[in-house]
């Protein structure tokens, strides 16, 4: 009996002392190495990302723009829709982002980085919104994110608002980095650099003013002073500020790389870039094509610029398959298919920003600096990054310095004539942009008309208007089954009732 006792409390012993060295359950079960609780550093990689990042689904995703802003064509199994203009439903998935804004910010309220991931939650809002009211026109902007409050179905607003409302915000980021400190959990080349971030966020503002030309003359808007105002503050990106953006690597590779299949390498440039390329002499042309083959057959030299030929991108899918087969066309260079790193995704640049600067310039925004000294430090900045890709892909072309001071020649000296002028910083901008976001190419070829591009009435698959191509996506068709009062409102607005791609949204009028 005494031993059976004597077991019965060595066994409560035990228990005691497993309960006091373990205060639940919990203690015993959890992993010390792994992830317990969210952080705002964790949740501000995934925000810069959604907006930063290419987010589709393949490379033939990736490719799709640039057939939709005329770099390229398509030459394999079946036409490429937006190489000919067909446009469909628009999308707001990019509005979940709204809420991991919130929990960033949640998670850093107290703490010494408060003020640099407010910055960058007031600018992630703000590119986010932009594209999506560049892409559609009036958007559901002041009364988003507000399903806690019961409130599912957002009014939409106007676009004017909605612009007004994310130069705002964009000024009131400029205010919260001007504060910050360095913060973590940033994935792009600033590492968390809240100077840089500041300067990126103007150079973005100039961006969206600079969109919104059209509406120059509208005094509740003052677009010129507002310009102004930030270029007098001295925060713009400056020529060591370096891009935000993304850099590939092994890890993260760019979108194209090995996908050499069918699809990929069977992708024409366009002779819209390529012919533009060579009126200036320009040696990007190296770096963005391979020569024909049919040329290199003929006796051309890769780096003779003859041999290099464009498609026109609006003939028809077949002839075009057909002549692509018989090696007629350059191709996209195959640093994108073989590289994993071929080219850094750079969304905002000091070379673009001073292509802004200088049409500013001549429109009479500001004041400060002269339109020449300003494109070409533009140009310059876009000649060194593409010199800082691989040499070895330049056709024996290379990009050098000498090259580039050498570059403001011929047709590339910058014109004496406004107009003209024009032309050549609107030409530069679009070239900046072969494969990186080529729809915002599209946004700027709506707002100029420059360079041109092709229609075929024969092969346009814009229904509504056979020469012309459209200027807005449609809205997402679950607005018809899930908030189709302010959708109809909103149509009705806009566009005489009528969701349709040719609707002239307001700030192109």
């Amino acid at each position: 009996m005494k031993q059976i006792q004597y077991k019965f409390l060595s066994v409560l012993m035990l228990i005691a002392v497993l309960v006091s060295s373990c205060e639940n359950f919990e203690d015993i079960n959890t992993n010390p190495d792994s992830i317990t609780e969210a952080s705002a550093s964790m949740v501000a990689t995934g925000v810069i990302l959604r907006n930063i990042k290419f987010n589709g689904r393949d490379a033939h995703a990736y490719l799709q723009p640039n057939a939709l802003a005329k770099y390229l064509g398509y030459a394999n199994q079946a036409q490429m829709p937006s190489q000919y203009n067909e446009f469909g439903n628009g999308s707001f998935g990019d509005m979940t982002l709204l809420p991991n804004i919130e929990k960033m910010i949640q998670y850093a309220k107290g703490s010494v980085m408060e003020d640099s991931y407010l910055g960058l939650a007031k600018f992630s809002r703000a590119w986010m919104f932009y594209r999506l009211t560049m892409q559609m026109g009036d958007i559901p902007y002041s009364a988003t994110n507000k399903g806690l409050e019961g409130d599912y179905r957002p009014k939409y607003d106007t676009q004017k608002d909605v612009l007004v409302g994310i130069l705002n915000e964009l000024k009131e980021a400029d205010r919260y980095f001007a504060k910050g400190v360095a913060f973590t959990g940033d994935p792009t080349p600033y590492n968390g650099d809240p100077a840089k971030w500041r300067r990126a966020t103007n150079a973005f503002a100039l961006k969206v003013l600079m969109s919104m030309s059209k509406k120059a003359l509208d005094a509740s808007l003052n677009i010129p002073g507002r310009f102004a105002e930030i270029v007098n503050s001295g925060q713009l990106l400056q020529a060591t500020t370096g891009f935000l953006g993304l850099e590939y690597s092994s890890v993260n590779m760019h979108p194209v790389s090995g996908t050499n299949d069918l699809f990929t390498s069977r992708t024409p440039i366009s002779s819209l870039l390529i012919d533009h390329l060579k009126s200036l002499n320009d040696r990007r042309l190296y770096y963005v094509a391979d020569p024909s083959v049919a040329q290199l057959a003929a006796g051309k030299a890769e780096g003779d610029m003859d041999a290099y030929i464009g498609v026109d991108v609006s003939i028809d899918y077949a002839t075009m398959t057909a002549e692509h087969l018989q090696g007629k066309y350059s191709l996209i260079n195959s640093r994108y298919l073989k590289e994993a790193a071929s080219e850094p995704r750079m969304m905002i640049t000091y070379a673009e920003q001073q292509l802004i600067l200088a049409e500013a310039r001549i429109l009479g925004w500001i004041t400060v600096g002269t339109p020449k000294d300003y494109y070409e430090s533009g140009v310059k900045a876009a000649l060194a990054a593409m010199m800082a890709t691989k040499a070895s892909y330049a056709h024996g072309k290379a990009i050098d310095q000498a090259y580039i001071d050498g570059y403001f020649t011929g047709e590339a000296a910058f014109k004496a004539n406004q107009a003209d002028q024009l032309k050549q910083i609107w030409l530069q901008r679009y070239i900046l942009n072969f494969m990186q976001d080529a729809e915002f190419s599209y946004f700027e070829y709506r707002r100029t008309a420059y360079p041109e591009f092709p229609i075929n009435p024969a092969t346009n698959l814009n229904m509504d208007n056979k020469n012309a191509i459209p200027v807005r996506w449609l809205y997402p068709s679950s607005e018809t089954n899930y908030n189709r009062e302010n959708l109809i409102e909103a149509l009705n607005r806009q566009f005489e009732g009528y969701d349709e791609v040719n609707k002239v949204m307001w700030l192109l009028k």
